[in-house]
Parts: C-alpha cells; sequence; structure tokens
C-alpha cells in the first residue's frame, strides 16, 4: 500500500479471504497502489452474517466498498478500480483500439476461462451440452486463451492493464491446479505478471494472512 497520490480520496474497504478468488482483487489493489482498509471475513460464518450480506448478497468474497458504493465480481473490481485511478495507466483510454481488446479479455477469462476452469476441476463433461453451455469446449478455450497471452508481453501489447491481473490469475491457478494445460506461452506470460512488485506484495500480504 502506497500514499495517496490520487484525487480519488474516497476510503477503499476490502472484504477478503486470503483463500479465494479475493487475491486477484488485492493484486489489482496493490497495482493502483492507494491505501486500504482490509476486512478479513472466515468460513465459518462471517461471510453469511446480516451485516455482510448486505454488502454481498451472495455471501462471498471479494468485494469492496469505494466510499458509499459497493462493488463485487472479480472482474467487475479490477475494471472499476482501473476507470477509477487512470493516472496508473491500468486501461487503454477510451478511444484507443485496444480498450476493445482490454474488454475481450478480461470478460473473456470472467466467462468461458472461469467455466472451463471450473468444469474441468468438477469433472464435468461440456463436450454434449456446447450449445446449452455457450463457452465453447475445452480446447478451444485454451486456444483462444494462447491467441490472448502470445501477441505481446501483455494482453494489450506493451501496456500492462488490470485484464492481465485478471486473466493472469487464471492462467496461474488453472496450471497449478491442472485445469489448464502447461503451454510455454502460458508459463512466459505467467512469469512476466508475477514478476511485478505489486503481484509480489500482494502474495506476500496474502500468504501472511493464510498462516495467521
Amino acid at each position: 500500500m502506497k500514499e495517496n497520490m490520487s484525487k480519488n480520496t474516497k476510503e477503499i474497504v476490502f472484504y477478503t479471504n486470503p483463500e479465494s478468488r479475493a487475491r486477484i482483487v488485492r493484486r489489482m489493489l496493490e497495482e493502483v497502489g492507494q491505501p486500504y482498509t482490509v476486512k478479513v471475513l472466515n468460513y465459518n460464518g462471517e461471510m453469511k452474517t446480516p451485516e455482510y450480506l448486505k454488502v454481498n448478497p451472495l455471501g462471498k468474497v471479494p468485494a469492496i466498498q469505494h466510499g458509499d458504493l459497493v462493488v463485487t465480481e472479480t472482474a467487475a473490481i479490477c475494471a472499476y478500480l482501473a476507470d477509477q485511478f487512470p493516472e496508473k495507466n491500468l486501461a487503454p483510454p477510451l478511444d484507443s483500439p485496444e480498450r476493445g481488446t482490454y474488454y475481450r479479455w478480461l470478460f473473456f477469462a470472467a466467462g468461458p476461462v472461469e467455466m472451463a476452469n471450473s468444469a474441468k476441476a468438477c469433472g464435468w463433461n461440456l463436450e454434449d451440452n456446447l450449445q446449452m453451455v455457450g463457452s465453447g469446449s475445452h480446447d478451444d478455450v485454451l486456444k483462444a486463451l494462447e491467441l490472448a497471452v502470445s501477441k505481446g508481453p501483455y494482453i494489450c501489447g506493451e501496456q500492462f492493464t488490470a485484464a492481465d491481473v485478471y486473466v493472469g490469475s487464471h492462467i496461474s491457478w488453472g496450471m497449478q491446479f491442472k485445469t489448464l494445460e502447461e503451454r510455454d506461452s502460458f508459463k512466459s506470460y505467467v512469469k512476466r505478471i508475477e514478476e511485478r512488485p505489486a503481484f509480489q506484495r500482494a502474495t506476500k500480504l496474502d500468504d501472511e494472512l493464510s498462516k495467521s
């Protein structure tokens, strides 16, 4: 967490558990570099309290509260933070052709990649129900994902964005838990993401939380 250098001074409250997708939001928060308050919720009922269900009716983390506004869903939080702190250059400008690329792969990871990983982990066979699922076969998802990470160091070429925070996390976990094939393009892409100081700070903070 760094000194507040933005005009956007509303308090950020981060609801998390280090054993969850909230690690992605922590990485995004560290990239943004604004102060934030951490509220850790356990899996023994704290996410289902009436107080927290007002924040997220699903009783899940992550969530953030930025001033009076609550944002849930990991990809949405990443996109929101990128737009709230434009000086960090974590999203292409609205009038840039890369903005479409940014949206495309950020939400591809939140949809088809998430579905492919979950299906593989749960042993679901999507091949028999592709028209119903709408996410494409597992092999097709891998081919598209490889295309996304092979054109440059990052999703949007030379510019690191919130899409890389999100996509990189899902590829890393997919390879770790064997739901995504370990391809050279995936490994080199993840290596670039994990070398970033913000990623390393976030990982250290969450690893320490996991031990407490």
